[in-house]
């Protein structure tokens, strides 16, 4: 029988919860390119990577494909469908050959019903759950735009094979990222370029100095 993580959502579960959601998990095999469930699709499982790299992605306002993140073997996902089954947030796709461990509501909700003292930890890992999404939301609309963006630009460039690689996204896109205009990223931007931080152009952006944009992204700390 595969094991569930014990991270990520289920870094704080109790054993009795760990051990109902491996009886209950089925495997999933993934193609390169094969997608496990698009952005706004009905939600109606966890899921736990086993094997392989999953990109999460989601579509911008221009109709283009923005990356989110890269999920790779022990991360924990899509555990907001064990409360509510609203539409998923994003898409999420197989970036090479994958597995995943999946187990649907329905099925964890039948159980709850039979042993209603996992309810009670269900709750507490929602509760956490609920936090975290929080202090998400506190960084997006209180940290000063210019170190949201630096945050960002590095994430994306941790994505990519080579971080030193042009981030092909124009700053409109990065605006849709960050939450501001196009016009405060872009000027952003230029006060960065002529530090020598980064190069624009219509290619994307070009990140010069990492170190500079690290001591940017962690300046709220200081």
């Amino acid at each position: 029988m595969a094991v569930f993580p014990n991270s990520g959502f289920l870094s704080d579960a109790s054993e009795g919860l760990r051990e109902m959601l491996s009886a209950l998990a089925t495997e999933i095999s993934l193609d390169k390119n094969e997608t496990l469930f698009d952005q706004d699709d009905e939600g109606d499982a966890l899921y736990a990577i086993i094997e392989g790299t999953l990109e999460v992605s989601f579509l911008a306002m221009s109709g283009r494909k923005l990356a989110l993140t890269l999920m790779r073997p022990g991360e924990v996902f899509g555990e907001i469908a064990l409360f509510d089954s609203g539409p998923r947030t994003a898409t999420v796709a197989a970036a090479e050959p994958s597995r995943v461990l999946r187990v649907r509501r329905r099925d964890v909700m039948e159980q709850i019903r039979q042993h209603p003292d996992l309810a009670v930890d269900m709750v507490r890992l929602a509760g956490l759950r609920m936090r975290s999404m929080s202090s998400q939301l506190n960084e997006q609309v209180f940290l000063p735009m210019p170190i949201r963006l630096a945050r960002k630009l590095l994430h994306l460039s941790s994505l990519q094979d080579d971080p030193t690689e042009r981030i092909t996204l124009s700053q409109s896109e990065l605006a849709e990222f960050v939450g501001a205009t196009r016009e405060a990223v872009s000027k952003t931007i230029s006060i960065w370029k002529r530090d020598n931080v980064v190069e624009a152009s219509r290619g994307g952006l070009l990140i010069h100095d990492i170190e500079a944009l690290r001591a940017l992204a962690e300046s709220d700390l200081i």
